[in-house]
């Protein structure tokens, strides 16, 4: 949530920036007249309100017992009109909130201006697509070949967009998960946590998931707990209502979780495969800093989830998003992506963003510069470190052999049991009688 107090003093200078993500300047001046209404009927209130309190004191001076009946129900009159002055600023105070919810985040001054996708900026490429002495196969022919992908039954389960992993498929998942902790909390500097997958309607506010996107989220209507689309939501909120002490920040968290999108957004797009599930895994980065150090922390979130990329030694990308592309929350986001040779394409495994004071204002997450000082709202940034099943296929893709075997990355074959390499004979399917 943005500042109101910076949207009232340099309005002009928000809705520039604004204007770069999509926001009409119409729907600032929109707001800023709730604002100026909600705060007159605030006024209102209490005027109402220190005018009974002055009329209530006088009646006790008041020696006439037919004055001091008449002033009685001219107070049961203010009274009246004092609950009517309540609701009229519950009303104007509830739809202000649901406005300020709806604006996005600033985006941060070094941002590229663009309207999309298109305008985003590639800041560098590490590494060469292989070559191949044979045309490489896309992971959706290795997988059920090599019988570590099972479409069919995963919808016969599930329905569409779910899949099954076996076999070494499911040990390559769950390999690739351990590693990524084990390497993010040993060398990087991050603390585990093993979160919830079930959230309050306030948390996914709190992250700026709700209101705007939840037709993308999984619900349980009855007892208003959501399914969390990223573990940055429940270990953002770890904090919610809290001040850190002076001297304790960095806080550095990483968690994984299973995640869960209804991918209404992606209707039709990339049907074929693992890519876009409604059900994924991912391990996940989350940062609380001070504002100062925020845009160094983010370098250093970005080269956390770069360092996966290269000790797997898949070729990777790095992509600034313009301003037309940022997310709702971002103030600041880069976009780290796998080469799948199978597939053609650099597929997205991490988004590190810098959302600044915008979550920290929503979820009341402050921090304390020195002792006894009074508290200042935090920054908060997050990344994926990273995001399977897309590193899943650039694995499988990048590793293929021609018999349709796939060489497993060196840094993962402590944590499948020594195995090097999957074989048909290792993950086929059951035959059917």
């Amino acid at each position: 949530m943005l500042d109101i107090r910076r949207i009232r003093e340099e309005p002009d200078a928000v809705k520039a920036a604004l204007a770069t993500v999509g926001v009409e300047p119409a729907e600032i001046d929109t707001l800023l007249a709730l604002d100026a209404e909600r705060r007159a009927a605030i006024h209102e209130l209490e005027t109402r309100k220190a005018e009974r309190g002055a009329a209530s004191r006088a009646i006790g001076a008041l020696k006439d017992a037919a004055e001091r009946e008449r002033a009685i129900a001219t107070t049961r009159g203010a009274g009246d009109a004092i609950a009517a002055a309540e609701e009229r600023v519950a009303a104007l105070e509830a739809r202000f909130e649901a406005r300020m919810l709806e604006i996005p985040n600033l985006p941060h001054p070094d941002v590229p201006v663009g309207a999309d996708e298109r305008d985003n900026v590639v800041v560098r490429t590490v590494g060469t697509p292989p070559v191949f002495a044979f045309t490489p196969r896309p992971h959706w022919e290795l997988g059920e070949t090599l019988g570590i992908l099972d479409f069919e039954r995963g919808a016969k389960v599930s329905g569409s967009r779910f899949y099954l992993m076996r076999g070494v498929g499911a040990a390559l998942q769950r390999a690739l998960i351990n590693w990524m902790l084990d390497l993010h909390v040993r060398e990087h500097g991050y603390s585990e946590v093993y979160p919830p997958a079930m959230v309050r309607r306030e948390c996914l506010v709190g992250t700026g998931n709700l209101p705007k996107f939840g037709d993308n989220l999984y619900r349980d209507a009855e007892d208003d707990v959501w399914f969390v689309p990223t573990a940055e939501v429940p270990v953002t909120n770890m904090y919610r209502d809290e001040i850190f002490a002076a001297g304790v920040l960095p806080v550095r968290h990483v968690a994984y979780t299973p995640c869960f999108r209804r991918e209404k957004m992606s209707a039709g797009r990339d049907v074929r495969g693992i890519k876009r599930g409604h059900q994924f895994d991912k391990v996940e980065m989350v940062k609380f800093v001070e504002p100062a150090a925020s845009d160094g922390e983010l370098l250093r979130l970005l080269d956390d989830a770069e360092d996966v990329c290269r000790r797997l030694q898949i070729p990777h990308r790095v992509v600034q998003m313009c301003t037309g592309d940022l997310s709702f929350v971002a103030a600041m986001k880069y976009d780290v992506e796998l080469w799948a040779p199978g597939c053609g394409e650099w597929l997205e495994v991490s988004s590190c963003s810098n959302f600044r004071d915008f979550q920290a204002r929503r979820t009341n997450i402050r921090y304390r510069p020195a002792p006894r000082a009074k508290p200042e709202l935090v920054h908060t940034l997050n990344g994926s470190g990273l995001a399977l099943p897309r590193v899943v296929i650039a694995v499988l893709e990048t590793y293929q052999e021609a018999d349709g075997s796939v060489r497993i990355p060196a840094v993962l074959q402590p944590y499948m049991g020594g195995r090097a390499v999957i074989e048909k004979s290792s993950g086929e399917k059951e035959r059917r009688s």
